[in-house]
């Protein structure tokens, strides 16, 4: 499968239309966001766990990024509530599910096949006003990539033009871009040299963001 696989391109998608797809364990649905393979795949994903579901042990051969969107996520390794960022790396492994239920942004197969660093953090705290006077929290930085979360006061504008593209989670608030607005858990990435013109709404709005990956963006390798 290949879908929204043009890294060249600009995608948006307003996921609060888009249809949920079942995944092979019952209890778990998708929106696909952008796919390269089948159920071994580099994806970008918004899953949704109804309550008591959980998907088999399993190894992460490509590496895990998630969001905890809503309800709290859970594993072996402890619980995960609504607003956790968790990097779960090449090798790691876990049994994935949610009790009470919960929904996640994930992406996979997109580490460095060498990285081994894996953490959780919880995005909000340690918010700290960077040179452009925008509230920004680092969440991972290497080589390839950088991830943060961006918290805009009503009417305040981002503008840049990250090497290697851009791709942007909105999680609260609303926001404009070209002539499109944004709302929560819209999904928008930008291909390499596309400048990021981005002003927040009325209410301000809080959106986690990924610069530099896409030019490493490919097929996952077994």
């Amino acid at each position: 499968m290949e879908l929204n696989a043009d890294f060249t391109k600009r995608i948006l998608l307003k996921t609060a239309n888009m249809p949920w797809v079942a995944s092979p364990m019952p209890g778990v649905d998708r929106l696909m966001l952008d796919r390269i393979g089948d159920e071994v795949a580099r994806a970008t994903s918004i899953v949704r766990y109804a309550p008591g579901s959980q998907f088999s042990a399993h190894t992460h051969s490509g590496g895990e990024e998630f969001i905890v969107l809503e309800g709290v996520f859970q594993d072996e390794h402890g619980d995960y509530p609504a607003g956790t960022y968790v990097r779960n790396p090449p090798t790691t492994t876990h049994t994935p599910g949610a009790a009470e239920g919960c929904t996640i942004f994930v992406k996979l197969w997109q580490f460095d096949p060498d990285d081994r660093t894996q953490f959780r953090r919880e995005m909000a705290i340690g918010l700290a006003t960077d040179e452009n006077r925008v509230q920004t929290q680092l969440l991972h930085s290497d080589a390839r990539e950088t991830v943060r979360l961006l918290s805009l006061a009503p009417h305040q504008s981002v503008v840049e033009t990250p090497t290697g593209g851009t791709e942007l989670l909105m999680m609260s608030g609303t926001a404009s871009e070209s002539d499109d607005t944004l709302g929560r858990h819209d999904w928008l990435r930008l291909p390499e040299g596309a400048p990021l013109v981005l002003k927040a709404g009325d209410t301000g709005a809080q959106i986690w963001i990924k610069t530099g990956h896409l030019l490493f963006a490919k097929a996952p390798t077994t």
